[in-house]
């Protein structure tokens, strides 16, 4: 391209600005409850943030609203471009995953918003845990761009761009309190029908110790393993959830068994039996869930739990929701307590 070319060039590029508003909050809230979950995601494209010029760097991000304002926002007064992808209203860690945030994706856009005419230099900087989906090699020998991995988090930007360098702990993946505090909206609202379901079922079946013993196992998945995950003992996702669960449910177990003192022994040990096989494989169901929102696991490592642990939490809830149909039974035709 000549230079009267280039200079008369008009870049395929939207303007953005660092600063977030009300709606963009609001925005934020929503997608942290699940709430009209495909729709919180911006326009795949070119972004100039502030008055980039020529020499202004790159970022790379995907179009999901969380990971482009958290971009934007972390560069207050820094003139840059922000390329956005198109992942498919997910975020950048688990687009890399599933390869939307990937090699072919990036390549696409490059061409796409002809960001070669745009800038001089050659240099994207994309966040770290993006690295999986992109093979740095094949975006530089298609495109002449050179990718470089900035830090995990897109508030170490402004001092990562001092240096172009990242510390140690700028590379540390934290997935702190706050990370899974964060998580928890989201799951209470996915499982809130089902969830409400299962209580009314359960409360005709045994009442409302039954219920609260329901509602109890599938809060320690959803709220209680969040927080304590670093704590509980195992490794796998889904003992940790299968031992959370069970102590969950021991009191409610103790309870069924001390109310009723003059019931037959072997009747108790159905009850505390049927607790044991039900509710322990709900919560741990749940905490699997988990291991597709942390840092902790890969996908090897998810794989496996789900063909090692899934089975055996399908065979002892349906051992478990067996047991109930023969209490309720023996109940009803007037068994001997």
């Amino acid at each position: 391209m000549s230079s009267d070319q280039k200079s008369s060039f008009q870049p395929l590029r939207k303007q953005t600005t660092s600063k977030l508003t009300w709606k963009n909050r609001l925005d934020h809230w929503l997608a942290r409850c699940g709430l009209n979950r495909q729709g919180h995601t911006v326009e795949p494209g070119l972004y100039a943030l502030g008055n980039p010029d020529r020499d202004s760097p790159v970022f790379v991000t995907a179009h999901y609203t969380l990971s482009f304002d958290a971009l934007r926002s972390a560069l207050a007064e820094v003139n840059a471009y922000i390329l956005v992808l198109d992942t498919k209203g997910i975020n950048v860690w688990c687009a890399s995953g599933k390869g939307t945030f990937g090699t072919e994706e990036l390549v696409h856009r490059l061409e796409a918003t002809q960001l070669s005419q745009t800038v001089n230099h050659r240099v994207l900087i994309l966040p770290q845990l993006g690295a999986s989906g992109v093979c740095s090699y094949e975006v530089k020998r298609r495109t002449g761009f050179r990718v470089e991995f900035g830090p995990v988090r897109a508030a170490d930007l402004p001092e990562y761009l001092k240096t172009r360098q990242a510390t140690p702990e700028m590379r540390r993946v934290r997935f702190g309190l706050r990370d899974r505090l964060i998580l928890i909206p989201v799951e209470i609202v996915h499982t809130f029908l089902y969830l409400l379901i299962a209580l009314i079922l359960a409360f005709f079946a045994g009442g409302l110790l039954s219920s609260l013993a329901t509602l109890t196992a599938v809060w320690a998945g959803i709220i209680l393993f969040p927080i304590l995950l670093p704590w509980l003992p195992a490794k796998d996702f889904s003992r940790k959830g299968f031992i959370l669960g069970g102590a969950a449910v021991l009191p409610f177990v103790l309870t069924a068994i001390l109310r009723n003192p003059d019931e037959i022994w072997w009747s108790k040990a159905m009850i505390a039996l049927d607790c044991f096989l039900l509710f322990p494989p709900v919560t741990a169901f749940l905490a699997l869930n988990f291991t597709g929102s942390t840092t902790f696991t890969s996908r090897s490592g998810v794989r496996r739990e789900i063909f090692t642990y899934v089975p055996l939490m399908a065979w002892l809830f349906g051992a478990g929701i067996i047991l109930t149909l023969a209490i309720f039974l023996i109940r009803v035709l007037g068994g001997p307590s």
